[in-house]
This record gives structure tokens, sequence and C-alpha cells, in this order.
């Protein structure tokens, strides 16, 4: 008997947080599938804008202490700072592309 018990007990555990495929009355089906998606990865939009934002503005930084290196000044400041503007483009392409790969998954 409590083996019914539990195996009942888990059942409506597993399908408790479960969404329908259907949408309430007066939504759409697009809609809702887009109100599931935002729940399921909420700030997606906000997160990869901000990706994009960053990763050009780094890029924007390489670029003047690139050419400072090129016309010769502060060549000892410029490159660790060149090299820390490299690495912020790259961190923001990796989380960038680890978001879409998400995306994918999901």
């Amino acid at each position: 008997m409590a083996k019914g018990k539990s195996a009942k007990g888990k059942a409506q555990k597993s399908t408790k947080n479960v969404p329908n495929n259907r949408p309430p009355n007066g939504m759409s089906q697009a809609r809702y599938d887009r109100l599931v998606a935002e729940s399921k990865a909420p700030y997606k939009g906000l997160r990869k804008f901000l990706y994009a934002s960053f990763g050009a503005s780094g890029a924007i930084g390489g670029f003047v202490f690139f050419t400072k290196i090129l016309a010769g000044r502060d060549i000892a400041q410029s490159l660790p700072n060149l090299a820390l503007q490299l690495g912020v483009v790259a961190l923001m392409v990796f989380l960038f592309r680890w978001e879409d790969r998400n995306e994918e998954e999901s």
C-alpha cells in the first residue's frame, strides 16, 4: 500500500510544473510560446544586447590602442590595454555564442 501512494505522489509532482502546449483562452499561440521561452531563459534578449554592446566597446578600444601602437606612442602602456580590450572582445564573443548554444539545446 505504501508503494502505491509513493508512486502516485511522484506522478503528481512530475506533472505539476509542466506547461501546457495550449494557450489560455484569449491568447494567441505565438504569444504563449514566446512567454514560455522567456520563462525558461529570462532576460535573454537583454543579455545578448549587453554582450554585443560590450563587445563593440572593446573593439573600438582595441582599435584605438592598436593605432597608438602603430603610431609608436606610449607603447609600454598601450600593449597591456590592447590585450585587455582584445580579452573583452573574446569574452563577449564566447558568451554570445554560449547563449546561442543554450538556445539550440532547449
